[in-house]
């Protein structure tokens, strides 16, 4: 119980961590809006 009560302390994140995070919430959006495009553009030329 002594030893989790020093690695629960909330650890603030860098901006780099932060960033990095964004970075690929942007891209997992990205592709998902991709995929989505590219089979809607598939059923109107279908």
């Amino acid at each position: 119980m002594a030893t989790n009560a020093k690695n629960s302390a909330p650890r603030r994140k860098s901006k780099r961590e932060r960033r990095q995070k964004v970075i690929i919430y942007i891209m997992i959006i990205a592709m998902l809006l991709s995929t989505i495009t590219a089979g809607l553009a598939y059923f109107i030329n279908f």
